[in-house]
């Protein structure tokens, strides 16, 4: 529903576009803070992994709504849906989780996937939107590795929502303020049901991540697709084509053969 809110509010840069989106999931998370009166707590020795984090959603964040306004909808999803393969390889490197010959070979069997999607040929006019938006994946990817680390430091959920979003907003204000494009009523609804859904899976994301490894959630993660594909049809009459369509299913198999695997790596363990 966001990247549908976002493609619906137009003509508008993607920056004006971010900063709208995380200003709403920041005061969301402020809400939440304040309602549960939830005790926060910002230790120092975390700062770092929370800006680390926050640099790198914001990237993936404005790669995302680039992609999303250049490509069709399902694509533009699909590549940032890479992110969760970004998460289990980065998870392995920097915080040692295990990772078996065969989810690395589900990885790559995920890469190749990507490459029907993005269609890596100078023929291909939409070329640099499909790897913008493929770096969008590597950014929330790495990104929820972060998150991953802070859950397991035991830092409040809200708490990192709120900073991130906080601070993609301050990293976005300067660019807004120079470069400001008018925002019809229309557009500024349409600006806030996509921050309104954003902050919803923005929750729902950071929470999973905190309590359960990349690979046995990553599943769940790719009904976007799905939704999307339905979006981009019903409101934009878009259709993806047959390369597309077979990345896509290459894709959200190598997700399934990941839960599967996941689930067999933790009765084996047990």
């Amino acid at each position: 529903m966001m990247n549908l809110f976002v493609r619906l509010a137009g003509d508008l840069p993607s920056i004006e576009k971010s900063f709208f989106r995380n200003l709403i999931a920041a005061i969301a998370a402020l809400a939440i803070i304040i309602k549960t009166r939830s005790e926060i707590t910002l230790d120092k020795k975390n700062l770092p992994l929370l800006i680390l984090r926050s640099v790198l959603g914001t990237v993936g964040i404005l790669c995302n709504f680039y992609a999303v306004d250049h490509l069709i909808l399902s694509d533009a999803t699909m590549l940032n849906k890479m992110s969760p393969f970004f998460t289990l390889i980065f998870s392995y490197l920097f915080l040692k989780e295990k990772l078996s010959f065969r989810t690395f070979m589900i990885v790559i069997g995920a890469f190749i996937g990507s490459l029907f999607v993005i269609k890596p040929t100078f023929q291909n006019a939409d070329l640099l939107s499909s790897i913008i938006g493929f770096v969008g994946g590597l950014g929330a990817g790495s990104a929820y590795t972060c998150v991953r680390a802070l859950g397991k430091k035991g830092v409040n959920g809200s708490l990192v929502v709120l900073f991130f979003s906080a601070f993609s907003c301050l990293v976005t204000l300067p660019f807004l303020i120079f470069d400001y494009h008018p925002i019809s009523p229309v557009q500024l609804a349409v600006l806030l049901m996509a921050g309104l859904a954003a902050a919803g899976g923005q929750f729902s994301i950071t929470a999973a991540y905190r309590y359960a490894p990349a690979k046995e959630i990553s599943v769940y993660d790719y009904s976007q697709v799905i939704f999307s594909a339905l979006f981009g049809w019903i409101v934009f009459s878009q259709l993806p084509d047959a390369y597309s369509f077979i990345g896509y299913a290459i894709i959200i198999s190598m997700a399934v053969l990941m839960f599967i695997t996941g689930r067999k790596e933790n009765k084996n363990a047990a």
